[in-house]
């Protein structure tokens, strides 16, 4: 299964006692697909995979395959920091339905790059799933280098990457590896656009939980090289870029959630969007709410 397009990272909503909000859950899910999202991450970072316990992660990971009927690919992360114990919840995740196991580097032991290499191969050999590989340097602490993606891409089994590195180089670095076996995404929302623009094969995004018409809008155009089209959407998207910046992910777009009715809160250590912030995030409320009625507007 190659993943393209714009999928979305999907955050988890919690009811006003802390509890899993499960018809709100049902409903982004629901949102998501009628807006045209191609692909659904289920506890990633974004859905504070971290505070779930292992009964809530599964109910959220079987709802998610049912809900999604084969339509679009659900994906689930089981990254954590030793090989044995993301091995065991790949496993899980396969039973539960999933398609792809998103496994990011390893956050805080900070393995070498040969340290990387024989995880990841491990957890593809023995997992039972698909690998798409995630990097993210800001939040684990460790980079993994274009080198080592390029002998990971030689696996039959990990089956592309999630780069949250911004630069330039980086991204072209990477997209010299794309192949129909190893696709190529993009995991930083501002530069989504610039991204599939060069050539990537989407977007794992954050932002398009609150708009995810308009960033399948935007994948749309930036992936059949209509440069100067996507340059302006992304361009009325930014501000939503910079507002879910303003505070440690998913504590913005989840404010906005919020005012959507999608859930209330968030699990310790995060806290709710600080007050001082609360003009920015109506903002992007009704930013959010302009730019899926004009997607909605042009596609009738």
């Amino acid at each position: 299964m190659r993943l393209s397009g714009s999928i979305t990272a999907l955050a988890t909503p919690f009811d006003a006692t802390g509890a899993l909000d499960r018809a709100a859950w049902k409903r982004l899910i629901e949102w998501q697909l009628a807006a045209g999202t191609q692909g659904l991450v289920v506890a990633g970072s974004t859905g504070e995979a971290a505070t779930l316990e292992d009964d809530e992660y599964d109910w959220l990971v079987r709802s998610a395959v049912e809900l999604a009927a084969g339509r679009v690919p659900v994906l689930a992360g089981t990254g954590l920091s030793a090989t044995s114990k993301t091995i065991a919840a790949t496993r899980r995740l396969a039973q539960l339905g999933a398609d792809i196991a998103l496994v990011v580097v390893p956050a805080y032991v900070r393995p070498t790059q040969a340290g990387l290499l024989a995880h990841y191969r491990a957890v593809a050999d023995d997992g039972g799933l698909p690998v798409l590989l995630y990097n993210v340097p800001g939040r684990t602490g460790t980079d993994m280098l274009p080198e080592t993606v390029a002998e990971l891409a030689r696996h039959p089994r990990i089956v592309g990457i999630k780069e949250a590195h911004s630069g330039v180089e980086r991204m072209q670095a990477l997209l010299a590896l794309q192949s129909d076996d190893f696709a190529v995404l993009s995991g930083d929302d501002p530069t989504a656009a610039r991204a599939m623009l060069a050539g990537a094969d989407g977007v794992i995004s954050v932002v398009s939980n609150v708009v995810p018409g308009a960033f399948r809008k935007l994948s749309d155009l930036a992936r059949s090289g209509q440069a100067d089209a996507a340059h302006d959407w992304d361009a009325r998207l930014q501000p939503l870029h910079l507002f879910c910046g303003i505070e440690p992910n998913p504590i913005p777009v989840k404010a906005v959630l919020a005012r959507q009715g999608l859930g209330h809160g968030l699990r310790l250590p995060l806290t709710t969007l600080a007050q001082a912030h609360d003009a920015q995030a109506d903002d992007a409320t009704r930013l959010a709410a302009d730019l899926e009625t004009s997607c909605r507007a042009r596609a009738a």
